[in-house]
């Protein structure tokens, strides 16, 4: 048979089809996928890049690693995975090599997973960055170890870590991070927000949606909440600048300071001391041995172990509703607006040696008891005709009424 005949032979027969159809459906995952390692310094890199069509939503699943999402403009999706290792250069096979790379679109989303095969090495270190779409639906970002960082998305985004530092901003839909036990960082979020942390710092910028937030020691920072905010810190300070809803915030053992609310607030800690600078409705404020101010506000409900409390009433339209200042060892100052209407009770439970003193004549102070034995101070009247109870009650300190400005 001539070579010519051998050729067309060849290109007619079922097997040369089948393989030359193989190497077409192979073609675009070889291009897809690169590999570059290099070594530097002592240390051993390796860069995985490779695309993917545009979907509506990306999975990032990873065994370890950090991983970057980015969203930009661009049509389709881009990932490097960059895989960094100190070890010997028998070692660094086995590293590299264990550590398998799955990118692939299934439906409507597009899936990049990393999974280490066989025992894990030390010394290792990989880093996913991947580029996509900023209109896409939802990123879902799952790692075993390691920090996370999400921007430029406007759909919804979700990231959970086994431990690690987590970075999100310019999102336009809802957030949802979970991480062991690192910082949590958060800059606009259109959505609702929901983060939760073993035991690391939070900070939120500016959030249009409902925030609930959780650090099992960390300190947490809110500079805008539009909608309501509830923390829960298990002993660091909360620190929330304004919120236009309904505020619920509460730490073990450390200092609450909250600035401009909207509506309602609830604060308890467990030892330290609570500041508030106005609020809408009404406020309860407890704490286990801290001071507490409240300035602004139309009613309120606050009690402190041993710690004195200052309270500034005024009519912000809001309804009033009855009050209640107590301390067990300290100072009360209560400050009244002109146009506040409500009706007074105070007393000092061991009053030798304090007093209760009040710019309202209205304002009646009587004692009991003598100078020898226990005496016990009152004062009671009505301000502007009379209105909601405000209780006023000490153990031992005094107590002053005074006019707001």
């Amino acid at each position: 048979m001539s070579t010519e005949t051998e050729v067309v032979y060849l290109k007619r027969s079922p097997q040369f089809v089948k393989m030359l159809c193989m190497l077409v459906v192979l073609a675009p995952l070889a291009l897809a996928q690169e590999k570059h390692p290099s070594h530097e310094g002592g240390t051993w890199s390796q860069a995985t890049s490779g695309t993917l069509a545009a979907a509506k939503n990306v999975r990032v699943k990873l065994d370890m690693g950090s991983v970057v999402v980015h969203g930009g403009q661009q049509q389709g999706i881009t990932y490097v995975v960059r895989g960094h290792s100190y070890s010997s250069d028998e070692d660094v096979r086995r590293q590299f090599g264990g550590l398998k790379i799955n990118a692939v679109v299934k439906g409507d989303t597009a899936w990049i997973v990393g999974e280490w095969e066989g025992r894990r090495m030390h010394g290792f270190a990989g880093e996913f960055v991947i580029n996509v779409p900023r209109d896409t639906d939802w990123v879902k970002i799952e790692t075993g170890g390691g920090g996370v960082e999400a921007t430029g998305i406007s759909g919804r985004v979700d990231i959970a870590s086994g431990g690690g530092k987590i970075r999100v901003d310019d999102v336009g839909g809802s957030v949802g991070v979970e991480t062991g036990g690192d910082s949590i960082d958060i800059g606009t979020v259109g959505g609702d927000l929901k983060l939760e942390t073993g035991g690391g710092n939070i900070s939120i910028k500016s959030v249009k949606g409902q925030i609930k937030a959780e650090t099992g020691g960390g300190n947490v920072v809110v500079l805008s909440g539009e909608q309501g905010v509830v923390i829960e810190a298990g002993g660091g300070n909360v620190d929330i600048k304004r919120c236009t809803g309904r505020v619920k915030a509460s730490t073990g053992g450390g200092n609450i300071n909250l600035g401009d609310i909207g509506g309602p607030a609830d604060i308890d800690t467990g030892g330290g001391s609570i500041r508030l600078t106005s609020a809408k409705g009404r406020v309860g404020a407890n704490s286990g041995a801290g001071s507490i101010e409240l300035y602004g506000v139309p009613s309120a409900r606050v009690e402190t172990g041993a710690g004195g409390i200052k309270v500034k009433f005024i009519n912000t339209g809001a309804e009033q509703t009855d009050s209640v200042l107590e301390t067990s060892g300290g100072d009360i100052t209560v400050y009244i607006a002109a146009d506040v209407a409500m009706s007074v009770r105070a007393t000092v439970d061991l009053g030798n040696g304090h007093h209760i003193t009040s710019d309202f004549p209205d304002i009646h102070i009587a004692s009991e008891g003598n100078q020898w034995g226990p005496r016990t101070l009152s004062a009671d009247g009505k301000l502007n005709g009379g209105g909601p109870v405000l209780k006023v009650r000490t153990t031992s300190g005094d107590i002053c009424f005074r006019r707001a400005n």
